[in-house]
């Protein structure tokens, strides 16, 4: 049995297998991540919910594509949309220094300006679905907190791609065995398909956001602190 790995180990040092990385990793800084991602959290929704229900400019009508005509609605994929808020704390949570954490902040703070900058100047909306939601728990506070303005790029799509390239890399690190990996991309496509599904977002919106998450994911790989 090994010995567990106290908080206080090098940052460079290699915790001796892959459950002992991980634990490390949790551990490490673990109220001032809880704390930092609440926050954080709180923040980014005070901009959203203000271009939302105040829109500098005329609103842009998102077109439907054949794909959006095909994808049925779905009520039991609201709880994969709502998940989204667990797991943008994976990674963070996966920091293993104080640095890392505040460059991975500055990385995914400026993916969310960004994005707020576009609803600022360009906001959009999904046309108006004739959707029957009275019977489904949740779906009617859902449309009356998160409307259907601040549709393209899809911020929840950007989100969790980012999530998911940036979990990737911390998994690769700590040597997890594949199926984590591969849990962490099942989970992302979750929450992008139930987008789609829960009818918050059109196709165009979930395409824009992914672009829009990987144009800072894949800089934020590159730099960073504690690179291997």
């Amino acid at each position: 049995m090994h010995s567990p790995i106290p908080l206080h180990m090098a940052p460079d040092a290699r915790p001796p297998t892959w459950t002992a990385d991980i634990w490390l990793r949790m551990r490490r800084h673990f109220l001032l991540k809880a704390v930092g991602t609440t926050v954080f959290t709180w923040i980014f929704f005070i901009g959203y919910f203000h271009l939302l229900r105040n829109p500098a400019f005329p609103v842009t009508e998102m077109p439907l594509t054949a794909l959006d005509h095909l994808i049925a609605f779905q009520p039991y994929t609201l709880g994969a949309y709502l998940s989204l808020w667990l797991y943008v704390g994976v990674a963070p949570g996966l920091q293993l220094t104080f640095k890392e954490l505040v460059v991975y902040g500055l990385w995914i703070g400026a993916l969310c300006v960004t994005g707020l900058g576009i609803f600022y100047f360009w906001p959009t909306q999904i046309p108006p679905l004739p959707l029957d939601v009275s019977a489904y728990p949740g779906f009617a506070m859902l449309q009356g907190v998160d409307a259907a303005g601040n549709a393209c790029p899809s911020m929840h799509v950007a989100v969790a791609i980012f999530t998911a390239i940036r979990v990737e890399q911390l998994l690769r690190e700590a040597r997890t065995p594949l199926v984590w990996r591969v849990l962490n991309w099942l989970w992302f496509a979750a929450i992008a398909y139930s987008t789609l599904a829960v009818k918050q977002h059109v196709v165009l919106d979930v395409a824009a956001g992914a672009l829009l998450g990987m144009a800072f994911a894949f800089p934020s790989l590159r730099w960073r602190p504690g690179k291997r």
